[in-house]
C-alpha cells in the first residue's frame, strides 16, 4: 500500500484483495472506510451466486461483460426473472430476495451500503454450494 499527500490531497495506492468462490470470485476494491463498499464479482457461466437477502445492506449491480439472469422479488413464491446484458443496471433495497446467474462468463460490478457488519447480512435461501443458512463470505 502507497499513500501520497500532494498539495494537501491525499491518495492511497493498493492492491484489491481477491476472494475466490465456489461461483468465481470477486475482487472488494472499497472495503466501507468510506462509507461504501465495491465489488467487482466475476461469475463462471453455468454458476448462480446464493438465493438470498440482505436485512440492512442496499445494493446495486452494473453488468460490465458477459450475459446474466437475475431473479428477484419480495419473496421466494414471487420471483420475477430479466436477463442482464452489458450496461444494465438493477438497484436491489434490502430484504429483496435476489440471485444472479451466469449464462456466459460474466462480470458486474456491485455498489453497497456499509453498515457495521455488511459483511455477514446475507440470508442464503438456497445455495448450490452447501452454504444455505450461513453467513460465510
Amino acid at each position: 500500500m502507497v499513500t501520497i499527500i500532494e498539495r494537501g490531497a491525499t491518495a492511497t495506492i493498493y492492491a484489491a484483495p481477491r476472494q475466490d468462490k465456489p461461483w468465481g470470485h470477486e475482487v472488494i476494491f472499497a472495503a466501507g472506510e468510506a462509507g461504501y463498499v465495491g465489488k467487482v464479482i466475476s461469475v463462471t457461466a453455468g454458476h448462480s451466486l446464493s438465493l438470498q437477502l440482505h436485512e440492512r445492506k442496499v445494493e446495486t449491480i452494473s453488468i460490465l461483460h458477459g450475459e446474466g439472469l437475475v431473479e428477484f422479488g419480495p419473496n421466494q413464491g414471487a420471483l420475477t426473472q430479466r436477463a442482464l446484458l452489458p450496461g444494465d443496471t438493477i438497484h436491489l433495497p434490502a430484504f429483496t430476495i435476489h440471485r444472479m446467474t451466469a449464462k456466459t462468463d460474466l462480470v458486474f460490478v456491485e455498489a453497497s451500503t456499509a453498515h457495521d457488519g455488511w459483511r455477514e447480512d446475507v440470508v442464503r435461501l438456497e445455495d448450490k454450494y452447501g452454504r444455505t443458512g450461513t453467513s460465510a463470505p
